[in-house]
């Protein structure tokens, strides 16, 4: 219970200093208003491909989104596991992808993307590199959360940022969030 309690206040927490106008106790899971986020290779909840994986050949998977504001000006993708090192005890949420000032008429991410689209930059990952690095849980059944925030703002003046950085750079920005979650276990 106190687990599911601190949870909640955190989830409270984060969409209001995410969220302008956010409601206290509202929850943003799954969809944000009319934007979502799919992908080809896996279901919402689904397992995500060994090919999209550190067993397999660590190609993003494809992504795509809709919905998006009209008066968004850039995106954000973040994919982290908050399950780390083990789902049972987790004490970390392992940071795999981080890309910022994406354009809002992209419409998604291609299969195995190499490089950011123009205009686009990446943060580094918990592996302390740029760009996608997939799934490769030690143990147990990970859950890997594809968050895509849509921002009224592009994001300036940051150099190789991390996660947390980029977050701060968000805050007070988001209008709009879309969520996918998959699932691996080696």
């Amino acid at each position: 219970m106190v687990k599911l309690r601190c949870a909640n206040v955190i989830g409270v927490f984060l969409a209001a200093t995410l969220l302008p106008g956010a409601a206290a106790g509202q929850q943003f899971s799954g969809r944000s208003g009319a934007m979502n986020l799919t992908s080809s290779a896996f279901a919402h909840n689904g397992a995500i491909p060994k090919k999209h994986t550190c067993d397999g050949g660590d190609a993003s998977p494809p992504l795509s989104w809709s919905g998006v504001p009209p008066e968004a000006k850039s995106l954000v993708l973040i994919v982290d596991d908050p399950d780390a090192p083990d789902p049972a005890a987790p004490r970390m949420t392992w940071v795999h992808w981080v890309l910022y000032n994406l354009p809002p008429s992209a419409g998604g991410l291609a299969e195995g993307v190499k490089s950011p689209p123009a205009g686009a930059a990446e943060g580094i990952n918990d592996w302390q590199r740029a760009g996608y690095g997939g799934p490769c849980p030690p143990v147990g059944r990970h859950r890997y959360f594809h968050k895509l925030y849509a921002l009224d703002t592009f994001i300036q003046g940051l150099s190789r940022p991390n996660k947390a950085a980029v977050e701060r750079a968000m805050q007070g920005h988001v209008i709009a969030r879309a969520e996918l979650v998959g699932t691996y276990k080696r």
